[in-house]
């Protein structure tokens, strides 16, 4: 096993997840995939559509070309979201990268380093000065796609659509264990009957909050939120695998934001 693997085997395990085949043999239309989501903050409304811009017209394309795709560019709006009580939009972007291996997050920044047409297209946002930042920070979450929805699904692209990141933290990692496993003995169907199919699942190696899992569905639109939920806890699968004592107290707490797709966005 090379160095870079065992090390994201050894942080894998410390989490209670198991890894995929990393090795370059690895079959790509089944091995999991990792999933990095970025929430890029900005200073302000004009600087966030700004970066928008640059993600479409030069990152999107170079992200691509890297070996990234599809990739999801979404942003919230407070409208979507009353339980929060923002009082207007937050300034941020959220980035889903879904990666084919450990080695090409790793390799990642440095392909696009070695792009010259992407350096050339974004030259202005890439290389913003100090004193007038292209964006404030951004975070970043790292996940392994769970072994019973190994890779990302591409839902139809209405314009009505919207999207739900869930985010469930456990108390300790033995219960996030628990709570993966969970998913993978049967609550993947479950939502597909429910009208709220998954984009991607995935468990947290390395990020904020740990330990945690976070998921995302799709809506057809945001008045269908409260029905399709109400789909899934009535669906009598769920009703027997969630009553299992086995199960029990695996989630802390439950963190779900409703986001739309920008027009930079593949997903």
């Amino acid at each position: 096993m090379q160095r870079r693997e065992f090390l994201t085997a050894s942080a894998a395990a410390a989490l209670g997840l198991a890894v995929p085949n990393l090795s370059p043999a690895a079959d790509e239309t089944s091995a999991r995939l990792l999933y990095e989501l970025r929430t890029y903050h900005f200073a302000s409304a004009d600087k966030q559509r700004a970066f928008a811009a640059f993600l479409a017209q030069a990152a999107v394309p170079a992200f691509n070309r890297a070996g990234v795709e599809p990739v999801g560019v979404f942003e919230l709006l407070a409208k979507d979201n009353p339980k929060l009580k923002l009082p207007e939009n937050p300034n941020d972007l959220y980035v889903l990268l879904p990666h084919k291996s450990f080695e090409a997050v790793v390799s990642f920044e440095a392909k696009l380093q070695a792009d010259p047409d992407y350096q050339k297209a974004g030259h202005e946002i890439l290389n913003a000065p100090k004193s007038d930042p292209a964006y404030t920070r951004y975070d970043s979450l790292l996940l392994l796609a769970m072994e019973g929805s190994p890779q990302i699904q591409v839902p139809a692209k209405s314009p009505s659509r919207v999207f739900e990141l869930r985010t469930y933290e456990s108390p300790n990692n033995e219960r996030a264990l628990n709570k993966l496993e969970m998913f993978n003995k049967g609550e993947f169907p479950v939502f597909g009957r429910a009208g709220m199919p998954g984009v991607f699942f995935g468990g947290a190696i390395a990020g904020a909050n740990l330990p945690q899992l976070t998921y995302m569905i799709v809506h057809p639109d945001i008045d269908a939120v409260k029905k399709d939920w109400e789909s899934f806890f009535g669906d009598a699968d769920w009703k027997a695998l969630s009553s299992q004592p086995t199960y029990k107290d695996n989630v802390s707490k439950v963190i779900n934001l409703f986001i739309r797709p920008t027009d930079a966005s593949q997903v």
